[in-house]
């Protein structure tokens, strides 16, 4: 069922089917996931076009910067005719939530989001409301260099699952592949005639099925612990991951076995995602930011260092 949803979104976002494989794992765990790359690169088809293949209710948000907390939440309105006031919902009230060109909002209405990345539900004017399942945020950003925008704080950061970058296509034939679709599609955005492939029950249990039948070994999660430690270590870092990211890897680990047919984690499960899913959960110290240093590098430095598990038995009991 997996491939079917793979195969699907690869019909309009051509050319980086790895990419699309870590974002459905980080929906399979409810995994908010971070597109960051230049301008152009297909982000926002990406994120649509998982909105549109999953079956699930699916709500666009273009961050600006005089958005609103409440154009994302929803607001009480006093209703002259009943005598009271009644909620109206805002967008975020759906299951896969597009938070387009996020850092080109302030970070007031970037914190309107915090709450339910996290927790799943949303506090509007004292009233706690659940979401429904499943809810996970996509968002893009351009590189926060460029003019306009605000940089993520460090406690919306740590709230995604994972941050990727899409790159630029990798070889001529993609290149090629991509102009040659535009052609065939005939309009800018082909995402408008895609159906769902599966449903949101199907997606559920899913989510289910990685959750409460993957095993992982013991060993396993003493190798997630020791590379998110030895990253926190490193004398570079001035803030590390958190347990937030160890936590991610861990789930994610878990999506990833699904996907490749299996029913146990094994330690590729792990570095596979270990970059995307712990460095923008870390912070350089000032007098290595300018230097030819980046949380990436480092992360992958610790997974070079720490040892890899060898003597376990897939779906033994530790």
């Amino acid at each position: 069922m997996a491939d079917i949803v793979v195969k699907e979104i690869s019909r309009v976002y051509i050319g980086n089917e790895p990419v699309v494989r870590k974002a459905l794992a980080a929906s399979l765990v409810n995994g908010n996931v971070l597109f960051e790359d230049h301008p152009g690169l297909g982000k926002t088809l990406l994120a649509k076009a998982f909105g549109k293949a999953l079956g699930l209710n699916y709500r666009r948000v273009q961050f600006t910067p005089d958005l609103l907390p409440s154009d994302i939440l929803g607001t009480k309105v006093w209703r002259q005719n009943l005598g009271k006031f009644e909620l109206v919902k805002g967008p975020i009230f759906t299951n896969v939530l597009l938070a387009d060109e996020i850092n080109r909002a302030p970070p007031k209405t970037q914190a309107a989001l915090l709450e339910a990345m996290e927790e799943r539900q949303v506090t509007i004017e004292g009233e706690t409301l659940v979401l429904e399942r499943p809810f996970f945020v996509m968002a893009t950003q351009n590189p926060i260099e460029y003019e306009g925008t605000y940089p993520l704080p460090e406690a919306q950061l740590d709230r995604f699952a994972l941050r990727m970058s899409v790159g630029y296509p990798k070889s001529l034939d993609d290149e090629i592949a991509i102009l040659e679709a535009r052609i065939r599609w005939a309009k800018d955005d082909p995402t408008v005639d895609m159906e769902p492939v599966i449903d949101r029950g199907t997606f559920l249990a899913m989510q289910d099925f990685v959750e409460n039948n993957i095993f992982i070994h013991r060993e396993i999660l003493r190798y997630i612990a020791e590379i998110v430690r030895t990253a926190r270590a490193d004398e570079r870092v001035e803030a590390g991951p958190s347990p937030r990211g160890a936590l991610t890897l861990l789930k994610i680990s878990k999506a990833n076995a699904m996907l490749s047919g299996r029913d146990f984690v094994i330690p590729d499960d792990v570095k596979a995602y270990a970059v995307e899913a712990l460095a923008h959960r870390m912070v350089l110290k000032p007098e290595y930011s300018f230097e030819d240093v980046t949380t990436e590098s480092i992360v992958e430095e610790v997974l070079k260092r720490v040892e890899v598990p060898k003597k376990f038995k897939p779906g033994e009991e530790a």
